[in-house]
């Protein structure tokens, strides 16, 4: 009896760290989604282009072509805002950002900051 007793403690302790050790990747896992930031959605914007800078570039919108950002400076009188956008690596530019052309931009915005994913200069 004694032999019985401790093969079904043993038993029992070995199924109790079995789950434990299984539930616990869940919950870790679980908890380091929950502190990720959710991906920035893309979104396009059409304007003429007011400035050119090397890792940079200004675009002049109707104040009801893009949504309120922090980095706009609105042009109340006109109803304008200025956007800067900035280039990196993965940007493609189709056609040859200068100040006056015509532009729809795709971007995401990544820490205030607006990042051109395209560009499609007429």
């Amino acid at each position: 009896m004694k032999n019985l007793s401790r093969v079904a403690l043993s038993v029992l302790a070995f199924l109790f760290f079995v789950s434990a050790v299984g539930i616990l990747p869940l919950s870790a896992k679980s908890h380091k989604q929950a502190g990720q930031q959710p991906t920035a959605q893309a979104q396009t914007v059409s304007g003429k282009i007011a400035s050119v800078d090397k890792s940079s570039f200004s675009l002049t919108v109707s104040s009801g072509g893009a949504a309120n950002h922090e980095k706009q400076v609105t042009n109340e009188a006109a109803g304008q805002k200025n956007m800067t956008f900035q280039i990196d690596k993965n940007t493609t530019v189709d056609g040859q950002l200068q100040v006056g052309a015509n532009a729809d931009v795709t971007y995401r915005q990544d820490g205030g900051n607006n990042i051109a994913i395209s560009v499609h200069v007429s």
